[in-house]
């Protein structure tokens, strides 16, 4: 979904929760605002459609993240911090995620869970720099393109494009190592097992990326 010049009104903004008025009311742009309503509307009135709600009565939650210990009832220490993990509609089944960059925004929905990216890109000396932190694999495939800044500039954003879109399925964002998981900078992504990459078409000087969860066998795939 394009977003340029989407008119968000009083009654747009009014959709949003306390903690996304404050992150709207944050922004120093005037536009940067409006793209942040545009998306976070947006996804209420889609998640409103696929749940049968007004977007006004959705709940958006937040699961535990995978990395922070499970607090023990017991140890007297409190139920530690609020959750922060991968976005969520609390006791739907559906699982969603958000991403929005530049002028466009984008949507996943599914079973299982799911991550969606999209960039603008950079300028390519911003994409070498960034490059240092990515799995080995990735760096070589990049620095094979060495010579040609755009071949290089473009792979950078698939290979962004595709680890945050995983990274945002399994919840830790990018809170772990870069290096981590190849998922390749080539024009087919790499393979990671559970998950399925799909690179997105979009309008040129833009990248993006879908990630989703494979069914676990005998699973069941819950709302669709």
């Amino acid at each position: 979904m394009a977003i340029s010049g989407y008119g968000v009104t009083a009654g747009d903004r009014e959709l949003l929760d306390a903690a996304e008025r404050a992150r709207h009311a944050a922004f120093r742009k005037p536009e940067d605002r409006d793209r942040y309503a545009a998306a976070h509307v947006g996804l209420r009135r889609l998640l409103g459609a696929y749940l049968g709600q007004e977007p006004s009565s959705v709940v958006i939650g937040r699961e535990p993240c995978p990395l922070c210990p499970v607090p023990d009832p017991d140890s007297g220490t409190g139920p530690g911090p609020e959750p922060h993990g991968r976005p969520s509609a609390p006791g739907s089944g559906l699982h969603f995620s958000l991403s929005h960059s530049g002028d466009l925004v984008l949507f996943a929905f599914g079973p299982t869970p799911v991550g969606i990216d999209v960039e603008l890109l950079a300028d390519v000396r911003q994409a070498d720099e960034i490059s240092a932190v990515l799995h080995p694999g990735e760096r070589a495939e990049l620095d094979a393109l060495r010579t040609d800044d755009a071949a290089r500039l473009a792979a950078f954003g698939r290979c962004w494009c595709r680890k945050e879109a995983y990274l945002k399925g399994t919840g830790t964002g990018l809170a772990v190592p870069l290096d981590g998981t190849y998922v390749g900078a080539g024009l087919q992504p790499g393979q990671v097992p559970g998950w399925q990459l799909t690179d997105l078409a979009v309008r040129p000087g833009y990248a993006a990326a879908l990630a989703v969860a494979d069914i676990p066998h005998g699973g069941c795939a819950g709302r669709r």
